[in-house]
């Protein structure tokens, strides 16, 4: 997968190309918005990290000319900017999603997973099913079985689950789950307490009946779906 960073913040472009390059990705920087839309034009990208405050051309213009000229890989937009209107035209200029800075480099390795898995999606047919060991999810009914037993859940609670299998193996935050299943964007939220007596539920009905626990919590991190038995136990 190849990713086009624009940022012209030198240690913070260096800094994401290392991440990126370690999990595998090959990242490409640019510096300017007249780079970036250069490059886009030119060589293939699956994904584009866009920074807004650029010098010259700034990075909604690089967004607005891209999308009009029929460019339709993600684009995750990285920024400073943290008010309601800035998210607001970001995302109605043809962001796909908008990560504040300073960020967590997990969480933008999550979303920069759900949008291309979004991507692929709408190239292939629907995936139908989710499964985390004996955990199954249909997604067309919103049922889920856990060892062929039916689990009786809330459709916030199927919608929770969801999340964390489709991102599993993988720690999922507070904030991540804030702005994706209470779509809340704001960086920080009162809904820890919510998001916690949600999570809490949905392990009584996923693991309290079994011996293995799927459902993990990262102390001071967030939670993690997981097949793998060698995790510290949940708390």
């Amino acid at each position: 997968m190849r990713v086009l960073i624009v940022e012209d913040e030198l240690k913070i472009a260096e800094a994401l190309k290392r991440g990126l390059e370690s999990e595998g990705y090959e990242a490409v920087t640019v510096a300017t918005g007249e780079e970036g839309f250069y490059s886009l034009s030119t060589e293939p990208f699956d994904l584009m990290l866009l920074d807004l405050m650029l010098p010259g051309r700034d990075g909604l213009d690089v967004l607005k000319t891209a999308r009009a000229k029929g460019h339709t890989l993600p684009v995750l937009v990285l920024t400073g900017r943290d008010t309601v209107e800035d998210r607001v035209l970001g995302l109605d200029s043809g962001a796909d999603d908008y990560l504040i800075k300073p960020f967590a480099f997990p969480e933008l390795l999550a979303r920069i997973r759900l949008l291309l898995r979004r991507g692929r999606q709408g190239q292939q047919e629907p995936v139908s099913h989710q499964i985390l060991a004996d955990l199954e999810l249909n997604l067309a009914t919103h049922q889920a079985l856990r060892d062929g037993q039916a689990l009786d859940l809330t459709p916030r609670e199927f919608e929770l689950l969801e999340y964390l299998v489709r991102q599993q193996e993988h720690v999922v935050s507070r904030e991540m789950l804030a702005h994706d299943i209470w779509k809340v964007r704001e960086r920080s939220t009162p809904l820890d307490n919510v998001i916690d007596v949600n999570i809490a539920r949905l392990r009584r009905k996923v693991d309290g009946p079994f011996s293995r626990k799927l459902i993990r919590t990262i102390r001071g991190v967030g939670f993690i779906a997981t097949a793998q038995d060698d995790h510290d136990p949940a708390n």
